[in-house]
């Protein structure tokens, strides 16, 4: 989504960029609405990279809150529930285990307003990075460490749509993306294979169908009674006899 359509309506926009890095997404986006329209909340795991974000010339706090968390714990300390119109994901869910990723996009979801979009793009399953790691780096399934200790997860966009909608996603639409980096200096040419995908938050919560107590029918009732009262009288006779 384009800066010229989040200033469609009158209202202000809020955004959230999970991942902000060192700014160069809410730098240019903060310098190109100078009408004040859109506030800007980015987080990072790096302590370092917020900071380098908040001691940026163009860093102004009425305009972008930027803060420390690890986006698989709650973040509603920092930005209300349901604010978020548009919220972003770049290259982020990959570096988180597998076994948090649906609580990751959970706590992306709370903050979002019902009819809000998540923007995501992140590694795509046999992306040359991944077909490039050598025997002892993968630890387990469509996930590997960097020698840096760094992690990455390459997705289908089958497992990307069941973490998505685990956490109660609407997938809007969901697509691989293939590039071709080329280093002419060395003759190369790299196959690249992203997976691009927008969600959405329902305007309503799912309804959630609860499984029917199964009906006991009055013969059955009574039939259950008569056994019990039996129970009854044969434990009370043994103990007469003794």
């Amino acid at each position: 989504m384009s800066h010229t359509e989040l200033n469609t309506a009158a209202e202000k926009k809020f955004l959230l960029e999970v991942g902000c890095g060192v700014g160069n997404f809410i730098f240019p986006l903060l310098e190109a609405g100078g009408d004040k329209s859109v506030f800007i909340y980015a987080c990072d795991f790096s302590k370092r990279a917020v900071q380098f974000v908040k001691d940026h010339p163009s860093y102004d706090s009425s305009s972008c809150k930027v803060f420390q968390a690890d986006i698989t714990n709650d973040i509603s300390e920092f930005v209300p529930m349901d604010c978020i119109n548009v919220a972003t994901m770049i290259f982020v869910l990959s570096a988180i285990h597998p076994d948090k990723m649906v609580q990751a996009l959970i706590n992306v979801f709370k903050v979002l307003k019902p009819g809000g979009f998540l923007l995501f793009r992140d590694y795509g399953l046999y992306d040359h990075a991944m077909l490039r790691f050598e025997p002892g780096h993968k630890l387990s399934e469509n996930f590997y460490v960097r020698q840096d200790g760094t992690r990455a997860f390459y997705f289908s966009i089958e497992k990307l749509q069941e973490i998505a909608e685990s956490a109660g996603f609407k997938v809007v639409e969901i697509h691989y993306v293939k590039r071709e980096t080329v280093n002419r200096k060395e003759s190369i040419c790299v196959p690249r294979i992203f997976v691009q995908a927008k969600f959405s938050k329902p305007l309503s919560p799912p309804e959630i169908h609860l499984p029917e107590r199964p009906v006991i029918q009055e013969k059955d009732q009574a039939n259950s009674a008569c056994l019990e009262a039996k129970r009854c009288n044969g434990n009370a006779n043994d103990r007469i006899d003794s």
